[in-house]
């Protein structure tokens, strides 16, 4: 999906590794003649390791929430309701269209891209596994429409060869792998770590699917710091209800910021409507409205 800001996130840690390791060049360079690492890098790395180790023993502490077998089941068809208007999240593995939004191709269970690079790395992923697939041969050209919205070298064949592809379990396994990778695993963990129960792991969720894990303004984590600055998440103290609204207001406004009349009822008629009811659990039975039209889970 969307990756507003992807390619800064995903250099951040080079960055700032570089940046650590200018500071001291004498020391440095006799440390890679040694063929020890630099000592202030070196730090920089063991204070960070050890950080993401609480993180990961704070999260391993929750509940599982969103990602307990029934929620996530739970999750998949909300998103399809706003992504592909059914609640069969399975029949959209073979899903291909370009929607013109600019991103080439959308395709697949959680809408990869051909321009915003989740496409190819599925694809480059998949082929390592399983050379020869069918597939395989459109590599040269997903690499250079990655990051535009051409169909240069894949049209005509390549729609027809994804649906194909899509009909085998190892490549559908591969785009599970691929959407809990990129999208959900991050979200939800993201989510623990802001304190938040099952319903604003799904919000989270949904916003890292359609915005992208990017650090930009319209990226995921560029919505998350905005609301961030206007309210408290429950593990700074804040109150639930209270700061997923916000992170709700500052996701629609982004929505419609190049588009007034753009649809938000996916945040409108859905999300919103199960937090006013209180339902942070995300618990069964469930109703809402995407596009005008009603979905029910008893």
């Amino acid at each position: 999906m969307k990756r507003a800001g992807f390619l800064l996130f995903a250099l951040a840690p080079v960055l700032i590794t570089a940046a650590v390791s200018c500071t001291t060049p004498g020391r440095a360079a006799a440390d890679a003649k040694a063929g020890r690492p630099p000592v202030a890098q070196s730090r920089a790395t063991s204070t960070a390791g050890v950080a993401r180790a609480d993180r990961d023993a704070a999260v391993a502490g929750t509940p599982a929430g969103l990602a307990a077998p029934g929620k996530k089941e739970l999750a998949q068809e909300i998103v399809a309701s706003a992504e592909n208007s059914t609640l069969d999240w399975r029949s959209a593995y073979g899903y291909i269209e370009d929607i013109g939004d600019g991103q080439g191709y959308t395709a697949g269970v959680i809408g990869f891209c051909t321009g915003t690079h989740d496409l190819l790395t599925l694809v480059e992923r998949y082929t390592a596994q399983h050379p020869g697939n069918g597939l395989a041969r459109y590599l040269p050209a997903l690499r250079a429409v990655d990051g535009t919205d051409s169909h240069e070298g894949l049209d005509p064949g390549f729609p027809a060869a994804w649906r194909h592809e899509a009909t085998l379990p190892a490549f559908r396994e591969a785009e599970d792998h691929e959407r809990d990778l990129v999208y959900f695993d991050p979200a939800v963990r993201r989510a623990k770590l802001d304190g938040l129960g099952t319903l604003g792991q799904f919000i989270y969720y949904d916003a890292m699917v359609m915005h992208g894990p990017g650090t930009g303004a319209d990226g995921f984590y560029g919505l998350r710091d905005r609301a961030v600055r206007e309210a408290k998440p429950p593990s700074e103290g804040g109150d639930e209800k209270t700061y997923l609204s916000v992170f709700l207001d500052v996701r629609r406004a982004v929505m419609r910021s190049g588009n007034p009349d753009r649809d938000t009822t996916r945040i409108d008629t859905a999300q919103r409507r199960f937090l006013e009811a209180g339902n942070l659990g995300l618990d069964t039975p469930l109703e809402w409205q995407v596009y005008g039209e009603t979905y029910r889970v008893p």
